[in-house]
């Protein structure tokens, strides 16, 4: 079985865009950027966020100044045979395929939450199942070909952003007993939508981590709000 109907009754809330990676910065002056997207930090100056470059944009007598995010540097894992290496980048493939997906499935959740508080219990199960109806007719092409491999990268992203597992979410958005029936048919699949990402203890997740931080650092994939909080304790 594969695990594009799993992944594809979760992804019925969210949509997908194209993955967009960071050019080298060009910063403008701060009269070009849009006033009302301008902050100001601890010490009184205006600046402008770049979210994409991940960086802080001021104009300081004149000139414009960048000033970057700070990275976290992650080491590669030690690989114990060249098997295991091979492994290591067969997954930054996946993780580069599924990234996208993952990006849009967290900002429509968000979103989905936001939008819920607003509305009563009856209103919410209508909001859902058109959101729903909506977004399988727009991508349900698109996710057929997605993999097991991609389905697991997929939950456990989610897990490392939201706190919850696609279990706990499609819980959260459909009940209990559809997140039962997809969890059974998601083991069959042999992939575990209830399965808790951690690096400290799973080797794959170990491998997801440290490609992450690499790929954030070096620009190929775009950082998702919160990002840096992700804990896990060893």
């Amino acid at each position: 079985m594969n695990f594009n109907k799993l992944i594809l009754l979760f992804l019925l809330f969210f949509g997908l865009f194209a993955n967009a990676q960071r050019d080298s910065i060009m910063p403008k002056p701060l009269s070009e950027y849009p006033q009302e997207l301008l902050k100001t930090d601890e010490y009184g100056n205006k600046f402008y966020y770049d979210v994409s470059q991940r960086a802080r944009i001021y104009e300081i007598n004149g000139e414009n100044v960048v000033v970057m995010d700070e990275l976290l540097l992650v080491n590669k894992p030690r690989f114990n045979n060249q098997l295991d290496q091979n492994y290591y980048y067969f997954l930054n493939k996946k993780l580069s395929r599924v990234y996208p997906l993952f990006l849009t499935a967290l900002e429509q959740y968000q979103d989905i939450q936001d939008e819920l508080k607003t509305l009563s219990k009856e209103s919410q199960r209508q909001y859902v199942n058109e959101r729903q109806k909506d977004l399988a007719n727009e991508y349900e092409l698109q996710l057929r070909d997605l993999t097991t491999t991609e389905g697991r990268v997929f939950a456990k992203l989610m897990n490392r952003a939201t706190g919850k597992t696609v279990y706990d979410i499609i819980k959260e958005l459909r009940g209990g007993w559809s997140a039962f029936w997809w969890n059974v048919k998601g083991n069959i699949a042999d992939v575990s939508i209830k399965e808790p990402y951690n690096p400290h203890v799973d080797r794959s997740d170990e491998f997801i981590e440290s490609l992450l931080q690499s790929n954030w650092n070096s620009g190929y994939l775009q950082p998702y709000p919160g990002y840096q909080s992700f804990k896990v304790k060893k």
